[in-house]
C-alpha cells in the first residue's frame, strides 16, 4: 500500500487533473507535476506541488505517476516514447493512466512495465469537471489485483466509486461501455427538448414533468438545463467525446460489434465540430437542432 504522506507524480492538469491532483494534495501526498502549459498548474504549484520539466522527472522518487492527459498519442508518448515514463519509472512503481484511451494501448503499457520492471494500471473515468472537483469521480480500473489493491487507497481520494473491472484494458472497456450509455441519452435529451420546442410546449415544464418519470436521468437532469440556458461550456470538450466515440468503434469492429447509433451520432458530433463546436462541452449537441429549428 502506498503511504498516506508519499510522493506522487501526476502528468495533466487540466479542467480535470487540477481537481484531481488537487484532492491528493488535501490527504497529504506530496505532488511532482508536469503540464503541457505550466500556467495550468499554477494553482498546484502554489501550494506546494513540484513543477517538473518532463515526465521523467515526474517519476522520480515517486510511489506512483498518474496520468490525464488528452488523446491516445498523448498516452503512447508520455509512457512508451523516449523518456517516458515506462523507461524512467523505478522498479516498483506504479503507473496509472487515467485518460479515456484505445483498450489495445493500455494492454500495450502493461507489457511494456512488466517487462520493465514496474506495474501500469488503466482507470480511466467518469463524472467531468464536476466529479473531478468535488472528488465524486466513478473510476474503472484493469490491471492486475496486486497492483490495484496497492493503489486503490489512492484512487479513492478522487471518487468513492472505484472497481477493478478485470485484467488490462478492462478498465477502458468499461469507459467505452460508460461512453456509448452517455452518448445515447445525450442525443435522447437532445431529441425530447427540440420536439417539445418543436410542438410549441414550454421545454422547462416539459423537464419538470418527464425529469420525474422513467424518462429521468443523469443527462437530462445537468445537460438539459444547460441547454436551455444556453450554456454551453465544456465540462467534457466535443473534441474529447469524439475521441472517445472514435475508440468505442473502432474497439467495436474489433470485437465485432456493430453499433449502428453510436455511428449516427458521431456523425452529428463531428457535423458540430466543423461547425465550431470542438472547444464547447457535450451539451452543445443542442446548438445542431437549434440550427435546424431555425432553418439554418
Amino acid at each position: 500500500m502506498i503511504a498516506p504522506d508519499a510522493t506522487i507524480g501526476f502528468v495533466g492538469t487540466g479542467v480535470m487533473g487540477r481537481s484531481m491532483a488537487g484532492h491528493l494534495m488535501d490527504a497529504g501526498y506530496r505532488l511532482r507535476v508536469n503540464n503541457r502549459t505550466r500556467l495550468k498548474a499554477e494553482p498546484l504549484l502554489e501550494r506546494g506541488a513540484v513543477w517538473c520539466e518532463t515526465v521523467a522527472d515526474v517519476a522520480e522518487g515517486a510511489s506512483a505517476v498518474i496520468t490525464m492527459v488528452g488523446y491516445p498519442v498523448d498516452v503512447e508518448q508520455v509512457y512508451l516514447g523516449s523518456g517516458g515514463l515506462v523507461e524512467c519509472a523505478a522498479p516498483g512503481t506504479v503507473l496509472i493512466d487515467m485518460t479515456t484511451s484505445s483498450p489495445v494501448l493500455a494492454t500495450r503499457v502493461h507489457a511494456a512495465a512488466a517487462s520493465a520492471g514496474v506495474r501500469a494500471v488503466d482507470a480511466p473515468v467518469s463524472g467531468g469537471d464536476v466529479g473531478a472537483r468535488d472528488a465524486r469521480l466513478t473510476i474503472m480500473v484493469g490491471g492486475d489485483a496486486d497492483a490495484f489493491a496497492h493503489v486503490e487507497p489512492l484512487l479513492r481520494v478522487m471518487g468513492p466509486n472505484v472497481v477493478l473491472q478485470g485484467g488490462p484494458g478492462a478498465g477502458q472497456h468499461t469507459k467505452m461501455s460508460n461512453q456509448l450509455a452517455i452518448a445515447g441519452c445525450m442525443l435522447g435529451v437532445c431529441e425530447a427538448l427540440a420536439y417539445a420546442e418543436g410542438a410549441g410546449l414550454d421545454p422547462a415544464l416539459v423537464l419538470s414533468s418527464i425529469g420525474a418519470g422513467s424518462a429521468g436521468s443523469w443527462s437530462l437532469a445537468n445537460y438539459a438545463p444547460r441547454m436551455l440556458s444556453g450554456d454551453f461550456a465544456p465540462g467534457f470538450y466535443v473534441k474529447h467525446f469524439i475521441k472517445d466515440m472514435r475508440i468505442a468503434l473502432d474497439s467495436a469492429r474489433e470485437l465485432g460489434i456493430d453499433l449502428p447509433g453510436l455511428e449516427v451520432l458521431l456523425a452529428l458530433y463531428e457535423r458540430l465540430a466543423e461547425r465550431g463546436g470542438a472547444e464547447k462541452g457535450t451539451q452543445a449537441l443542442y446548438l445542431l437542432y437549434k440550427e435546424h429549428a431555425a432553418g439554418l
